[in-house]
């Protein structure tokens, strides 16, 4: 019992110590950027007691600038909860500090893979209408940034105003893809498929020493696709979660030479039950990774710069004093919201001009599978995103109400993270946002079924 309360306290010391170090910040953030209107400088009472230069004095940072925030903010580890009520102002910037900026500032926890803009970067045309109960969400929820395309050109282009968060962020920062990154990675893969670094979606994972005597090892990389895996026993979670083996921890911290050091002798289950999580999208990139070798930046230079033709640059994460032998690349992803609808553009492009690509994607969609989120609810369990109750290789489809057979694609992370392909009649949708509280169906579904 003492043993299991030290490790408690331990833990909960060290989220106290980060979301200190990450309040600071924040509040650095804000006081440097003018934002005086919520922060102040201010000397704490501590500091004011303490004789300078002391050993106490010094522990409080009293020799660091210090600020006092009049925001009302609610903290959490990690992410804001689905769950949770409707988080209040102060709430949802500090998520954009906290996802957007402070993996960079205060900690840099993170090294990149970074892709270039285009010297010719994709330029739309657009014919846009006015959308008041759009510009009523933007100020009213924690959407920051709507797009939606058809008929060849943007037709609504809204962003969030100054009197929301206008004033932090504007069109060309890089917003966080959260889980919209899996897709991606699948499309990159796409790409590696095509350029004839991988032989197709049914080879097996044979050759990479990495997963050798794990349960990854000689699996069809459509599973690992379809999250079909057979890891349920083992993984659970999109951070990577490690049950029945003695291993925690996310992936912008661990390789995956140090993850499949704990999966040594694991077997997979038998029918390999859908298993929605981030490890199987991190082998499949570092899979990528460890085929294309040396021409791994290339590929995402193929996919992005030549193919999207992005206007700025776009990054994935990797994993930080690591290495390509490794298998340092995750999967978290940044780029402008403008880049976000090019890549949904080259995507929809490839399928209708039926590219090499355009054939991946379709193939994927052919190979879709079903989540078992009806089974899974009547069993009282955690269901994968219930808007959409297939899978087809990263991304989301049948989506409710939609005729299954139609190709219509989805990409979906926490938060609000939306992009949504309807690849038979020419419609995109690209939502951000800090928290899902938007009206995901007016906004986004309807107008992929619908056209409204």
């Amino acid at each position: 019992m003492k043993k299991i309360i030290i490790i408690f306290l331990s833990l909960l010391l060290s989220f106290s110590a980060q979301a200190n170090e990450r309040f600071d910040g924040f509040n650095k953030w804000l006081f440097e950027n003018g934002h005086t209107e919520y922060v102040s400088k201010s000397e704490s009472a501590v500091c004011k007691a303490e004789p300078k230069y002391s050993n106490l004095w010094y522990y409080n940072k009293c020799d660091q600038p210090q600020y006092e925030n009049n925001l009302k903010i609610k903290f959490y580890d990690g992410w804001i909860p689905e769950e949770t009520e409707k988080p209040n102002f102060g709430t949802l910037l500090f998520e954009l500090y906290k996802f957007t900026y402070s993996p960079y500032r205060d900690r840099p926890t993170v090294d990149v893979y970074e892709v270039k803009p285009s010297k010719k970067p994709y330029k739309f045309k657009s014919k846009l209408k006015e959308d008041k109960y759009i510009d009523k969400q933007l100020n009213k929820t924690a959407l920051i940034s709507y797009l939606r395309f058809e008929d060849n050109k943007i037709t609504i282009d809204k962003f969030t105003t100054e009197d929301r968060f206008g004033k932090f962020i504007n069109q060309d920062t890089k917003l966080r893809s959260m889980s919209v990154g899996k897709t991606l990675v699948s499309y990159v893969a796409g790409h590696a498929i095509c350029e004839g670094y991988i032989d197709s979606i049914n080879s097996r994972l044979n050759d990479w020493p990495l997963i050798e005597n794990t349960l990854y090892y000689d699996q069809r990389l459509i599973d690992l696709l379809n999250m079909k895996a057979g890891d349920r026993n083992y993984v659970q979670s999109s951070d990577l979660r490690i049950k029945n083996i003695g291993f925690d921890g996310v992936s912008n911290d661990h390789d995956i030479e140090k993850y499949m050091s704990v999966f040594k002798n694991t077997k997979k289950t038998d029918n390999a039950p859908f298993n929605y999580s981030q490890m199987a999208t991190e082998l499949i990139f570092n899979y990528v990774l460890f085929k294309t070798g040396d021409d791994f930046e290339k590929v995402l230079e193929k996919t992005f710069k030549k193919k999207a033709k992005i206007k700025d640059s776009v990054i994935f994460w990797k994993v930080k004093n690591s290495s390509k032998e490794k298998g340092n690349a995750n999967n978290m992803f940044f780029a402008t919201r403008y880049d976000y609808l090019r890549i949904a553009k080259a995507m929809l492009d490839d399928w209708q001009k039926d590219t090499c690509v355009g054939k991946y994607l379709k193939t994927i969609f052919e190979n879709r599978v079903d989540k078992e989120n009806d089974k899974r609810q009547k069993e009282g369990k955690k269901v994968q995103w219930r808007f959409a109750s297939g899978y087809a290789g990263q991304f989301q489809t049948h989506y409710k109400g939609i005729n299954k057979k139609r190709p219509v694609m989805g990409m979906h992370g926490r938060g609000g993270q939306h992009i949504v392909i309807d690849f038979e009649k020419s419609r995109i949708v690209v939502a951000n946002a800090l928290y899902e509280d938007f009206n995901y169906k007016k906004i986004v579904y309807d107008p992929i079924k619908k056209g409204k």
